[in-house]
């Protein structure tokens, strides 16, 4: 884990992720908490790992997402050398979804 993000305040916003209960919970509490671009930004680099875990290519995933090869090489670069939490949820996902 990153020690630089440890902090009380980012601790109080995860045990406020933590109480979310539904997608439409969700939201409305990212609605709140984020600008549109930010929500997206993120909901883009979940779907270039996503991507990057079925062994899509830079370009096939560029053209899908619209993300940049630099987005891309982040996120590849959380997935190999990152504390494993896109893979614990990936994991988690394909339990939940058989």
């Amino acid at each position: 884990m990153n020690n630089k993000i440890k902090t009380e305040a980012v601790d109080q916003l995860f045990d406020a992720f933590l109480k979310l209960e539904t997608r439409e919970e969700c939201y409305n509490f990212f609605e709140d908490l984020c600008t549109v671009n930010e929500l997206l930004a993120l909901s883009q680099r979940f779907a270039v790992a996503k991507m990057l875990e079925e062994k899509k290519t830079y370009l096939e995933i560029a053209e899908k997402t619209g993300a940049s090869t630099a987005t891309i090489s982040r996120v590849n670069h959380s997935l190999n050398y990152g504390s494993d939490g896109y893979e614990l949820i990936f994991k988690r996902l394909k339990e939940e979804n058989g």
